[in-house]
């Protein structure tokens, strides 16, 4: 895993911009503290910072092959799974290798096949590539979107990195947020491809960029796909299982240390047992709690069991040399630690204590493993979450996390900035917009009953919409203090498979699931196996709660610019209530708050909102 930039500028001699490279390339440092590189030709300049995973002396980069019709250099961020098979069929086409880097392998591979290239990689990947032979840039995502790569368009060129924050150490890149980077960013539905500085996009998951003095096109080389599914429900299973398998076995490999993230929820569970099955050494399995979290906890509909007794029991069961990271409420309330997760973001809105909480623990992990293994994205495969099957939900004619009847599920998108910017921003016309127009790709088999074609779109809006947020605040977030997380469950074959095996088998036993569940059915105890989802987990902590009282209270005492954007009214009302009996939507009004303040303050962002 790595960070890497780059500026493409046909009407400039960019050896004359060194400078400006290296100040780019410096912002992705915490993507890569291992090595730095940067490389320059007359319209092509590329900066890499890396984290060292597979060979260790060997991958630098940028790296360069020369051919007798010009140079061809790539910069690389990910993994590629599958780089050990691609390397043998490369070689026995006749092509001789320096490192054993998989970024060589993706480079010979852009050599032999061209841009197509994408069809052959498995992995989770980031990558330019300079064809000095055709004076073109390519950049490339991957399937799932796992890995990130933002682009600028300037009037000859173009300004690309791996996150905003490399794009915006230009000089020729705007710092400017307008009313449409805010409505997809509040609203939950960003469409795919957008930013939210104005003028920046995203690459799109499964897609490519290519730049040259033509100008700039994008195309997909992979989106996901109907196909009939003919396979009975043991077939099935049996083939989850060998996904599984194999995918956690190629994702374990690395140079360094690894570990898995445990919960003790069914996801990372699954992860954690077949790696301790796979691995040839005992694997190391962390997760996360709070001080005091026993003492406080009460279930509700949403977290109905705390993680920690299950998360031991697995470690136990499977074997695994298990840690807790217990975090203090001062820590997750610490103002430095809110602006360290809003700079690794970019982005003015994060999850507040799911946050900071989440940074805290990567940090603890980080000074053990270097990579780790997560859970992520189990649910928006098989179809986990238990409003799946809420007939509200299934009958909401908007994206279903908006329609979740369930308190602290359904994601909130008003009531965060004042009257006069809410109304600029009129986030219910923008919503349906962008679900008429993610309805439009969804594609169905003949013979699709009535409730069999709905819950092929849900599936679908949350393997190419919600999915995208939850692998952009893992990859931001870990990548802020140098850890890379493997995401097994957005392999896109276990994808592909599961996505269109019809809804009734998926939920063959009338519960959350189904198949994964009997997948991994020899695997777990049966305690986990049965347990009901939980999702990442929130401090109950009321010492946490009156920090933040405090710090809105402090907030409020300065003539502070985020009262442009927020009602001071709205935030003044709630200091003023009892930390102990504070409702945790008034909690996340208060972290809101507090996140604008901190990113305006390191942004300076201009502001067009009206």
């Amino acid at each position: 895993m790595c960070g890497l930039t780059g500026w493409v500028s046909f009407d400039r001699d960019l050896a004359q911009h060194q400078a400006d490279l290296e100040v780019m390339t410096a912002t992705m440092a915490c993507r890569g503290p291992d090595d730095e590189g940067t490389w320059t030709d007359r319209h092509a300049a590329l900066g890499h910072r890396r984290l060292a995973v597979i060979d260790l002396k060997g991958g630098t980069q940028p790296m360069s092959v020369r051919t007798d019709d010009g140079t061809v250099t790539i910069v690389y961020t990910g993994e590629t799974y599958n780089f050990t098979e691609l390397r043998g069929e490369l070689v026995r086409r006749g092509h001789r290798f320096r490192t054993r880097s998989d970024t060589e392998v993706v480079l010979h591979g852009y050599l032999e096949w061209g841009e197509a290239v994408t069809e052959h990689l498995n992995g989770m990947f980031a990558f330019a590539v300079w064809d000095a032979r055709a004076h073109k840039l390519i950049l490339v995502r991957d399937r799932l979107g796992i890995k990130p790569l933002y682009y600028f368009s300037t009037d000859d060129g173009v300004l690309f990195g791996s996150e905003p924050k490399a794009i915006l150490a230009n000089p020729l890149a705007e710092r400017t947020v307008d009313l449409d980077g805010l409505r997809g960013l509040f609203s939950f539905t960003q469409p795919p491809g957008a930013a939210v500085w104005r003028g920046m996009r995203e690459v799109e998951q499964g897609g490519m960029v290519i730049v040259d003095r033509a100008g700039l096109r994008e195309r997909r080389y992979w989106t996901l796909e109907t196909r009939p599914h003919t396979d009975d429900r043991q077939t099935s299973i049996d083939t989850v299982r060998s996904l599984l398998e194999d995918i956690v076995g190629r994702q374990l490999v690395s140079d360094v240390p690894r570990c898995s993230l445990l919960s003790g929820g069914l996801d990372s569970s699954v992860v954690t047992a077949l790696a301790a099955a796979k691995g040839d050494e005992q694997v190391r399995s962390f997760a996360v709690d709070f001080v005091g979290q026993a003492e406080n906890f009460v279930g509700d509909a949403l977290r109905g069991t705390p993680d920690a007794p299950y998360a031991r029991e697995v470690a136990a069961y499977v074997g695994t040399k298990h840690s807790s990271i217990v975090l203090e409420h001062s820590a997750m309330a610490d103002r430095e630690v809110r602006r360290k997760v809003i700079a690794a973001r970019d982005g003015l809105f994060t999850m507040g204590d799911m946050d900071t909480s989440l940074y805290l623990l990567f940090k603890a992990i980080r000074e053990h493993s270097t990579v780790a293994l997560s859970g992520e994205s189990a649910d928006e495969v098989f179809g986990g979450y238990s409003w799946f099957h809420h007939p509200t939900v299934q009958a909401a004619d908007t994206f279903p996390w908006l329609a979740v009847p369930v308190a602290g599920a359904r994601a909130q998108v008003s009531d965060r900035f004042n009257a006069g910017i809410t109304a600029a921003l009129d986030l219910p016309a923008y919503i349906r917009d962008q679900y008429a127009s993610a309805m439009s790709e969804v594609e169905h088999t003949d013979g699709e009953s009535e409730h069999e074609r709905r819950m092929r779109v849900i599936c679908h809006l949350y393997l190419t919409r919600f999915v995208r947020m939850l692998l952009e605040r893992k990859d931001r977030i870990s990548m802020a203090v140098g850890l890379e997380v493997r995401v097994p469950f957005c392999d896109h074959r276990l994808v592909e498979y599961v996505y269109n095996i019809p809804w009734a088998l998926k939920s063959f036993d009338g519960r959350e699931k189904s198949l994964l569940r009997a997948a991994a059915s020899d695997l777990l105890p049966t305690s986990v196996l049965e347990r009901a989802k939980a999702p990442y987990p929130a401090t109950r902590d009321p010492l946490y709660a009156g920090a933040l009282l405090q710090q809105g209270k402090e907030l409020l005492s300065a003539d502070d610019p985020v009262f442009e954007l927020v009602e001071r009214s709205r935030l003044d009302d709630i200091v003023r209530r009892d930390a102990a009996t504070m409702p945790i939507s008034d909690r996340n009004i208060i972290e809101q708050v507090l996140d604008m303040s901190a990113w305006l303050d390191i942004y300076r962002p201009h502001l067009q909102l009206s």
